[in-house]
């Protein structure tokens, strides 16, 4: 283990997701009606600043486990575009089109990338390999 603290990534990843969960809900709530973009997008932004902030952070932290990281990413990530695909049809079958429809996808590819973010980073940042 390295005497260098470990860099907020969790934190970071799991505030984006908290983020895209408020614009989620925004969406929903309007659901089958037009909603405002507006907040929901920023929200977005602000998600996609934090996720990548992350990232960054994560990729500049030695030494990492990452084999542990992409093991536990991968099947994360799984699970979490079949979650996110089965919300994209929920919203496509509740007539979204257009921009509204694009942005509940950009909250959805921040959902289906920060919670395996999170997950994989807490299992990895422990293991040796």
């Amino acid at each position: 283990m390295s005497d260098r603290p470990f860099p907020p990534v969790a934190w970071l990843s799991t505030g984006a997701l908290a983020l895209v969960v408020a614009g989620g809900i925004i969406m929903a709530s309007y659901a089958p009606r037009r909603p405002p973009l507006m907040v929901p997008t920023v929200l977005f932004v602000v998600a996609a600043l934090a996720l990548a902030s992350a990232w960054v952070l994560l990729g500049r932290h030695r030494p990492f486990a990452w084999r542990t990281f992409r093991r536990v990413f991968r099947w994360a990530l799984l699970a979490y575009v079949i979650s996110s695909g089965m919300i994209e049809f929920a919203f496509v079958r509740d007539h979204t089109r257009g921009a509204p429809l694009v942005v509940v996808s950009c909250l959805l590819f921040i959902f289906a990338t920060s919670v395996p973010t999170t997950i994989a980073v807490t299992t990895a940042r422990y293991a040796e390999d």
